[in-house]
C-alpha cells in the first residue's frame, strides 16, 4: 500500500472510494449512508472479501471496458452452472436497466468487467448471463458464487449517457 496516496480512488468490489488512511499493508476509506443504501449489503463489514482495483492511469493498457466505480443497481445471482470449463452465472437486474444490458456488451459485477452472453427481459427484471473463466474466478471474489448473492452492477458508461440523452431529447 506504500504506493497508494491519501486521496487516491480505489474501486472496492465496484464501488469507487477514497483512501483516507493507510498503513504498510492496509488502507481505510469512508463509506457514506448513500453508498451503503445503493450497494450490495454483504460488503460493508470487517473481514469482507473485496475485489480491489486502482484507478486507470492515462497511457495504461485498457484490459476491459471503461469502469467508473459508480454502481447503478444491486443485482442478484439466480443460478451458477459449470459449462464447458467455465461458470455460467444467470443474473437478475432491475428492469429499468434493460436498455443498457445487451448481448456481447460489457457489464461490471462487483467491479469485474464481463461480457454479457444472453439477455431476457421479464416483467419486473432483466435476466442475463455471463461466463466466468477459471482465471477470473480464481483471482476475484467469484471463486465462491451462490444463488441469491447480491452483486454491485455497473452498466457501460456509454450506455448510461446514451440513455440519458435519449430521455431528454427535445
Amino acid at each position: 500500500m506504500g504506493s497508494v496516496d491519501l486521496g487516491a480512488s480505489i474501486a472496492c468490489s465496484g464501488v469507487c472510494l477514497t483512501v483516507v488512511d493507510k498503513g504498510g499493508d492496509w488502507f481505510a476509506v469512508d463509506v457514506s449512508d448513500e453508498t451503503i443504501a445503493r450497494t450490495a449489503d454483504a460488503l460493508w463489514h470487517e473481514g469482507a472479501r473485496l475485489n480491489l482495483e486502482r484507478a486507470l492511469k492515462v497511457g495504461d493498457e485498457l484490459g476491459g471496458h471503461i469502469v467508473t466505480g459508480h454502481v447503478d443497481a444491486v443485482a442478484k445471482i439466480v443460478s451458477a452452472e459449470e459449462v464447458g470449463g467455465s461458470t455460467r452465472l444467470a443474473i437478475e437486474a432491475p428492469r429499468v436497466l434493460a436498455g443498457a444490458i445487451a448481448p456481447k456488451g460489457s457489464i461490471t459485477l462487483d467491479g469485474v468487467s464481463l461480457t454479457v452472453n444472453h439477455v431476457e427481459d421479464q416483467a419486473e427484471t432483466t435476466r442475463f448471463t455471463v461466463n466466468l473463466i477459471p482465471h477470473t474466478a480464481e483471482h476475484t471474489t467469484f471463486d465462491q458464487v451462490s444463488e441469491g448473492r447480491s452483486l454491485n452492477l455497473e452498466i457501460d458508461v456509454l450506455a448510461r449517457y446514451i440513455d440519458r440523452m435519449l430521455a431528454n431529447r427535445m
